[in-house]
């Protein structure tokens, strides 16, 4: 029996391989034995005839790839970096990535290549929670862990579905509401997490900053501040105070689309409540106020010192298997390396460990700025941002100007594949080991299940192999994981906070190791004062705005059984079908309003571009909004490209758009 870890959501639960089948490890912390319908059948995912197993190779995006050898494409690939400027270079990385993957990507592109051009996926779904962190608690920490809703009186889940995101993370807080957890969900749409709500607020979409900016002055106006803890730990609270004396209160509520007696039954719950914590993902963090909305959460915690103590806190939950170790290795294009910045102190610490010279101290390009920047040379690897960026029309065009695009995948069938010269086969979970971060900080290992497939090699590999035939070889002779994994605990010595350098690789196979309790233990923060800053921030209204042409907003999610576009999970033999992969929720006062009935097959268009749909009607839609899953492959056909100005991460949630029957 071999233990591993699973690499769907940022959940990562523990499971156990036994003769060709999958259950879940009863003595794991996170998940306790559970598994969800996509990790109780993951192996499927290897198996998939879907599957890409050769290199494949073309000189124009007019010809049909021909099949290469590792030898001729990674010759292709070092040459054409070689010759290009270093800051027309881009590598487009993933949280399918396991940890040892990113560090060689993130070191051969900014310690040796010379550019800062290394960001992930995680910059579309986290990245406004990780400047949010960054600015009110001094580093990308997530101060509360999944077991704490155990402690906690009130769980406030907004823009958050964990029903159908976070299954396994979902079961614990129905565990944790039978022994007397009080929920409150905030959404535009009655989830299936809405369902185990003991109470839920139809919050109008894009007014979230009105609403935490509603709590924080009731917060101060009926004396609830923790005047100890801000006095000692928090900078700010003054200039808040004066600045929410003069905020029109009647015209945010309005704002948020509840009443008055909505928002004083949530105060009665939060008021009466000693413990809470409040967690969001995707609806907050997926907007061009996506920073400012986390900011107006964490004001929340930070007023009433409900934060570093069990049951209590700010909680961002991660949706990806290891975005959370992207991010601690550095692989946003905004930070350096192990959560350093670019001022000249970091700089030096990362050149003298990596021994080089050409660590750069500027900031590189974002995912959702490379497609724009006239790149010579795109690497994408275990992505597909023609089927997730925004605006996709645009996206295309961009993509096909590009000189050399190589994807480096598990699988044919992405969206992206369409744009690419150069293919490059990747083991999938299952095919190969090394470790990833939890959405709470969990370190665990992925274990290699059955052996690699064919000609395929794990990312690190591939990514080494590009190094030393660019001639760095000294720098990259990695042997295996491990040894990755040891010289990467050695760079977190240069971030103490990051103490990750406590664990042991080896002993990962066993137990998880959780790195930052110390931080929560002697509430601490990491700036530069310790003490955290309050922001006042106000909602300005920045998303698409729907009129009489468009007079609907587009709201996308995840569904519980489905991978983004179901690459892995969207198969014959797939052990469970629970929604489709293209639906579209509409409430029946709109369908009326349209002429659409249930079942119909509908047009949805927005000023960018339009779709085919199949219109379900419910009521547990706000009117004047639609909902899409994001496992429809064409929805970023409509949504508009938009950005939070510090995050740069997409406003996928407030799209104009029109229904018509086809």
């Amino acid at each position: 029996m071999i233990k591993s870890v699973c690499g769907y959501c940022g959940v990562g639960c523990g499971l156990e391989f036994e003769e060709n089948k999958l259950i879940g490890d009863v003595v794991y912390p996170t998940n306790e034995g559970k598994l969800c319908s996509k990790g109780v059948s993951e192996l499927i995912s290897i198996q998939t005839p879907s599957r890409l197993l050769r290199p494949k190779s073309r000189d124009d995006l007019t010809q049909e790839f021909k099949e290469t050898t590792w030898s001729n494409a990674i010759s292709k690939i070092a040459t054409q970096i070689a010759i290009s400027p270093k800051e027309k270079v881009g590598f487009y990385l993933s949280g399918q990535l396991l940890t040892e993957d990113y560090y060689i990507a993130n070191k051969l592109m900014k310690g040796f290549i010379g550019t800062n051009n290394v960001d992930t996926n995680s910059r579309t779904c986290m990245s406004s929670a990780v400047v949010a962190y960054k600015k009110s608690l001094g580093a990308d920490y997530v101060p509360v862990r999944m077991n704490d809703v155990h402690d906690a009186n009130l769980l406030i889940l907004v823009g958050a579905n964990t029903a159908e995101a976070h299954v396994v993370f979902h079961n614990r807080i129905k565990t944790a509401k039978k022994q007397g957890l009080k929920i409150i969900v905030i959404d535009p749409r009655f989830t299936d997490t809405a369902k185990i709500a003991d109470l839920f607020l139809p919050i109008k979409p894009g007014s979230d900053i009105d609403f935490w900016n509603l709590v924080s002055k009731r917060i101060i106006d009926e004396g609830l501040v923790d005047e100890k803890f801000v006095e000692e730990h928090v900078n700010n609270y003054d200039l808040l105070k004066n600045k929410f004396k003069r905020v029109p209160v009647t015209k945010m509520l309005k704002r948020t689309g509840l009443s008055t007696e909505q928002f004083e039954e949530f105060w009665q719950l939060y008021k009466e409540n000693e413990n809470i914590i409040t967690a969001w993902t995707m609806g907050i963090n997926q907007s061009s106020q996506g920073v400012d909305k986390n900011l107006a959460i964490i004001n929340t915690h930070l007023l009433t010192g409900k934060i570093f103590t069990k049951g209590n806190g700010p909680f961002s939950l991660t949706g990806q298997p290891n975005a959370m170790g992207g991010r601690e290795v550095g692989g946003l294009s905004t930070i350096l390396a192990v959560h350093l910045g670019f001022e000249k102190e970091s700089v030096d610490k990362v050149k003298e460990f990596w021994k080089t010279t050409k660590v750069s101290n500027i900031p590189g390009l974002t995912a959702t700025q490379m497609l724009e920047a006239n790149l010579d040379v795109l690497i994408i690897c275990h992505t597909d941002p023609i089927y997730h960026l925004p605006n996709r029309n645009k996206m295309e065009e961009l993509m096909k100007k590009i000189p050399m695009v190589v994807e480096i995948n598990a699988y044919e069938n992405s969206e992206s594949a369409k744009f690419a010269h150069i293919r490059l086969p990747a083991a999938p979970w299952g095919e190969k080991e090394g470790t990833q971060t939890n959405l709470d900080r969990t370190i665990t290992k992925q274990e290699k299940l059955t052996r690699t497939s064919i000609d395929c090699l794990p990312d690190w590999e591939i990514f080494q192999l590009i190094a030393q035939r660019l001639g760095y070889k000294e720098a990259f002779n990695f042997t295996s994981t491990k040894e990755i994994f040891e010289e990467y605990q050695e760079m977190t010595k240069l971030n103490p906070h990051l103490n990750i350098y406590e664990a042991s690789y080896d002993n990962l196979s066993k137990e998880p190791f959780i790195w930052g309790e110390k931080i929560r233990e002697n509430r601490e923060f990491l700036t530069k004062d310790k003490r955290a800053n309050l922001f006042f921030v106000e909602n300005k209204l920045l998303s698409e705005k729907t009129n009489l042409k468009y007079p609907l907003t587009l709201l996308t999610g995840r569904t519980r059984d489905q991978w983004h576009t179901g690459t892995k999970t969207n198969l014959p033999r797939t052990l469970l079908k629970y929604k489709e992969l293209n639906f579209c929720e509409i409430h029946p006062t709109n369908a009326k309003q349209f002429g659409i009935q249930d079942g119909d097959t509908i047009k949805i268009s927005s000023i960018r571009g339009e779709i085919e749909s199949k219109a379900i009607l419910t009521q547990d839609i706000r009117i004047d909004t639609i909902f899409m899953p994001i496992s429809n492959r064409d929805i970023n056909y409509l949504t508009h490209d938009l950005y939070d100005k510090d995050s740069l991460q997409p406003d996928y949630n407030h799209s104009a758009v029109k229904i018509e029957r086809v």
